[in-house]
């Protein structure tokens, strides 16, 4: 299986004419396509944006629509946080990392608060409230959220403040974002051109990306950018080559995309020698619901308890699928599981339900005594409050008393309420790494000099991650980089019109 069609450069002076000429293109209207459109027709220039969909909104639309951003937000403070941007550089240089792109994330944390006004000045609302509660995404509208800052060892690196922004609408909020975002881009003068494929970039004599081609309805097209190209065209997770390549941890598993992240911008700017970054490294949700597992216990195939459950659901997601045995269970007992409103099981039933453990494990087919000694030790220390361990916060730690439920991931959420037999691996997962590229969105050659033109954003580029991930980094971090990346386009000395 190839990787996909051909994506080899093509040299403007075998180009005879073009169909469309800009100054800015952007290739690809997710967030960070949005924001680089929107800096560069705001900073004065012509902005063409190329979206191979019918409309944009890409992943990002589909996204959860939190924004990881701080430093002292408006509301955080409403709801009663201190926050610096020293303290969420901490947070995420632990939880994004190891290896973090630390000038990156830096200048992210420096700029979050001023992010966060560009948002609402964009017309977006966030409601001065707090959940309060492990969730993968809350069914309020409440406007900030945890995300693992007040769990150990997180709790201990940096001082604890909530940093998950949220739009005003509840459950998936990505589409508010987006529209917004979108908006903002065409009111400022950005064009788009839908259902046009980029297939190539166009370099000139002296290397410089001087345009692209694509293809729009069986038709090819030329397209020319006098000042710069921006790639903005998402991640790899539906390239199954590439994960082979890459990310094999991935295979097999769900896709969280809009089925369009195939690595298409990765491809053309590497087939000019552009440098990658992090391209093992991926995110993945566990569909264990963070409000059942902070309540009993998250286990392996072999019944041992390997993490905290009360930090953010996607350490300890990407913790069982790359570390430990499958299959995975949540293992709570009846008086945590009638403690979870209904409407926020998401349509959860346990799979199997015994008085005691060892009845339980017997069902589960692990190893005799493993479970049982599992619940016995949680309980023991559970006693006194205590999690010694894991180290869970006490607001979640009690005994566990029969009788058990054993949930399993892998029947996945608002399943009717029928326990049913397992649907899938119970795992979903998207690509991080992508396009070396400068903090102004330069994509690096392999030399270690910037491609003349070129530049990305969005997961097409590796941002600030390290290994590590947390929901919002995604549009926010897309946001931040491609605003950033539109300006420096911007900014980049015009050709001669053609």
């Amino acid at each position: 299986m190839n990787a996909g069609p051909p994506v080899t450069p093509v040299r403007a002076e075998d180009i005879t004419r073009y169909d469309a000429e800009t100054d800015v293109l952007v290739v690809g209207f997710g967030c960070a396509g949005a924001a680089a459109a929107y800096e560069a027709a705001t900073a004065g220039t012509d902005v063409l944006v190329l979206e191979r969909a019918g409309g944009p909104g890409g992943s990002s639309a589909l996204s959860g629509g939190e924004l990881y951003l701080g430093g002292g937000t408006p509301v955080q403070r409403a709801c009663g946080f201190e926050d610096s941007a020293d303290e969420m550089f901490a947070y995420l240089r632990a939880a994004l990392g190891p290896h973090t792109d630390e000038e990156k994330l830096r200048l992210y944390c420096d700029g979050s608060a001023a992010h966060f006004d560009w948002f609402t000045d964009r017309g977006l609302v966030f409601e001065p409230t707090l959940w309060d509660a492990p969730t993968w995404m809350p069914t309020s509208r409440d406007g900030l959220m945890w995300l693992g800052e007040n769990a150990w060892p997180y709790n201990e690196l940096a001082r604890p403040a909530p940093r998950g922004h949220r739009p005003a609408v509840p459950g998936f909020g990505g589409r508010e974002v987006m529209a917004k975002l979108v908006d903002a881009a065409r009111g400022a003068g950005a064009v788009s051109h839908d259902n046009t494929r980029a297939t190539a970039l166009v370099t000139d004599t002296e290397g410089r990306v001087v345009g692209v081609t694509a293809r729009r309805h069986g038709r090819d097209l030329t397209y020319r950018a006098r000042r710069g190209v921006v790639l903005t065209t998402g991640g790899f997770v539906d390239n199954e080559e590439m994960l082979r390549a890459h990310a094999p941890a991935l295979l097999g598993h769900g896709k969280v995309s809009d089925g369009l992240d195939d690595g298409s911008g990765i491809r053309m700017a590497a087939a000019l020698g552009a440098a990658t970054r992090r391209m093992g490294t991926v995110e993945i949700a566990l569909t264990a619901l963070p409000a059942l597992a902070v309540r009993g216990m998250l286990v392996d195939a072999h019944g041992r308890r390997f993490v905290n459950e009360d930090v953010y659901p996607g350490l300890y997601s990407v913790a069982a699928v790359l570390t430990r045995p499958a299959p995975y269970w949540v293992i709570v007992d009846e008086e945590g599981y009638e403690d979870v409103p209904e409407r926020e099981r998401w349509g959860v039933v346990p799979r199997f339900v015994a008085e005691t453990p060892a009845e339980l494990e017997t069902e589960l087919g692990m190893p005799p005594g493993a479970l049982e000694t599992a619940v016995a030790t949680y309980n023991t220390h559970a006693e006194r409050g205590e999690d010694p361990y894991f180290h869970k916060d006490p607001r979640w730690v009690r005994p566990l008393r029969g009788p058990f439920a054993a949930i399993d991931p892998r029947a996945g959420f608002h399943r009717g309420g029928e326990p049913g037999a397992a649907a899938g691996t119970g795992a979903s997962g998207f690509t991080l790494g992508g396009l070396h590229t400068t903090p102004d969105g330069e994509v690096l050659h392999v030399s270690g000099a910037p491609v003349p033109g070129l530049y990305a954003a969005g997961r097409a580029s590796a941002g600030i991650h390290g290994e590590g991930y947390v929901s919002g980094t995604s549009l926010g971090d897309g946001t931040f980089f491609g605003r950033r990346a539109g300006r420096a386009a911007a900014a980049a000395p015009a050709l001669a019109t053609a």
